[in-house]
């Protein structure tokens, strides 16, 4: 069966969310007067990274509420156990201010999604919250292209588990041999993409990140997507294209 639709993730796929939060945290830092408390921005940077993956899985695990991980990862981040929630999500809300200001899309975003306008439905799945994510698109003037806007706070579920993808089939109204999931973790995305069913696409900017899952489309930016899906094949000869 052909492609019907295609589902995007949002952070680091269709908005640079790593150079949003780069440029975030050091402009909190210095405000904060702890620019050198970290020793570099970059090392600053790492730790805040670390923590987020680490306090996400916990979210992910159902461990912790989503704004119980962003109050634990300040914490940490502090080294201020015994602080408040109260101070915890001003702290955070200081940090998301810094980091709306840097939103940006990458600049591949438009054209392919002009290009699939009317060939292809689209919707998103997010491992965050509607709350998070619905601002970030409009702020950003693609909440329109996209029917449904699916997030694991919500859902109850996160990927890469299989009812995460499935749901967002499910808001569609298709089958997931019917819909494409375009994500740049090559674990959590593409395999647990092609784990449910879903023609699964890497989008790997970078290219330095190893071999990836086997049975999944790798591409280096978004401008070779439309190829990919009009070629309506799932893991042949294309499965590489770069």
């Amino acid at each position: 069966m052909p492609i019907r639709a295609v589902l995007w993730d949002i952070d680091d796929t269709l908005f640079d969310y790593t150079g949003a939060d780069t440029a975030g945290l050091a402009r909190q830092l210095a405000e904060e007067g702890l620019g050198e408390r970290y020793g570099t921005a970059a090392e600053a940077l790492a730790l805040w990274r670390r923590l987020t993956e680490r306090h996400w899985a916990r979210f992910g695990a159902g461990e912790v509420t989503f704004p119980g991980q962003r109050r634990d990862r300040v914490r940490e981040f502090l080294g201020a156990p015994g602080m408040i929630d109260d101070e915890a999500d001003a702290w955070f809300g200081r940090y998301v201010e810094h980091y709306k200001a840097a939103w940006a899309l990458f600049p591949d975003v438009v054209p392919v999604l002009d290009a699939l306008a009317g060939v292809y439905r689209h919707g998103v799945l997010s491992n965050s919250s509607t709350a998070a994510q619905d601002p970030k698109l409009r702020h950003l003037g693609l909440r329109d292209r996209f029917e449904v806007l699916v997030c694991a706070a919500e859902l109850g579920v996160s990927k890469p588990d299989a009812a995460a993808f499935l749901g967002a089939c499910a808001e569609m109204g298709l089958p997931p041999h019917e819909v494409a999931y375009v994500g740049d973790q090559p674990e959590i995305d593409a395999r647990g993409a092609r784990d449910a069913g879903l023609t699964a696409v890497w989008l790997d900017r970078d290219g330095g990140r190893g071999p990836g899952p086997a049975g999944v489309h790798r591409i280096a930016g978004l401008d070779r997507l439309p190829e990919l899906l009009a070629a309506d094949t799932r893991f042949g000869a294309r499965s590489g294209i770069r």
